[in-house]
């Protein structure tokens, strides 16, 4: 089986979050569930994506962190098609099918990007107890003040807890309890916290994928599958998107622009798209580019 390193939100190596992905051979099934996971921890990625490929346009996708499988992964659903373009499995200008445990959804190839649907959104409730507010907070190593929105459980395909802080400084200082944090995302049966700040300017979006300013700044935690910190994220950043658009941040048609991964000196660049799609669940697609650093040979 084919297998790559790519960095995915970025253009430029070493800046984006890092996956593996393995394309298994034509007419091949899946590994064993155990296989997969082993695999991923060797390559030491947070997420390894194996792909399956059904038709010219249909692809199966799973994906596994070092410590289990998870539904979905955005940034290794990006570094997916990066290389499956590369392998010449996919074209630009094309729409293609990925199934994934968290639904079937499109993906289209525009520019050297790669735009995914995330999930239909869901709304898991507001984190508005004094109690649990507080301790949110504090087990983020964090500060409230200056917070004018409430962290709010969201879904798009994984769910997190999206929490706000007042500017980029507040971002930065962020030093959770990585034990108490697993604890935390355990009971509340989320996969970690989405921090982020908005972008200076505060600007409400636009209709293009360009060199806009940032629309916010974030940065994403997840012990409790074995990821203290991650450099890119598409799902949570879609469920940042959807908290967005509730609080009137942004609105309908609105395309942003969010910078992850500066802290740990791999810059991401996460493109998001927000469609209010009125006769169903909203739409929201994530998207960007990447870059191959290795490829080469499995043997399982």
């Amino acid at each position: 089986m084919k297998f790559y390193i790519v960095d995915a939100f970025t253009e430029s190596l070493f800046g984006g979050n890092p996956a593996g992905v393995v394309i298994l051979d034509e007419g091949k099934d899946f590994p064993s569930d155990e296989v997969m996971r082993k695999t991923a921890a060797e390559l030491r990625y947070s997420e390894t994506a194996f792909i399956k490929r059904l038709d010219e346009i249909t692809f199966n996708i799973r994906y596994f962190t070092p410590a289990d499988e998870v539904d979905l992964c955005g940034h290794a659903t990006i570094g997916s098609f990066v290389c499956l373009k590369a392998a010449g499995l996919v074209k630009d200008g094309n729409t293609y099918t990925n199934i994934t445990k968290a639904g079937t959804l499109n993906i289209q190839l525009i520019d050297g990007n790669v735009m995914m649907d995330m999930a239909a959104p869901v709304d898991m409730g507001i984190i508005d107890k004094q109690e649990d507010f507080e301790k949110l907070y504090r087990v983020m190593g964090g500060s409230a003040e200056g917070v004018t929105m409430l962290p709010r459980l969201i879904s798009t395909g994984l769910p997190d807890i999206i929490m706000p802080v007042k500017d980029r400084a507040a971002l930065d200082a962020l030093k959770p309890d990585m034990a108490a944090l697993s604890h935390l995302s355990e009971s509340l049966s989320v996969t970690g916290v989405h921090a982020f700040t908005l972008g200076s300017n505060e600007e409400k979006g636009s209709k293009e994928i360009d060199s806009q300013a940032p629309m916010a700044y974030c940065r994403n935690f997840a012990p409790l599958y074995g990821i203290d910190e991650e450099a890119a994220t598409g799902t949570s950043n879609g469920a940042l998107t959807y908290y967005l658009y509730l609080n009137n941040i942004i609105k309908d048609g609105d395309s942003s622009l969010i910078i992850q991964g500066e802290k740990m000196l791999r810059p991401s660049k996460i493109f998001t798209y927000f469609n209010e799609n009125a006769d169903s669940l909203p739409l929201i697609k994530v998207g960007g580019s990447g870059v191959i650093l290795a490829e080469g040979n499995i043997n399982l």
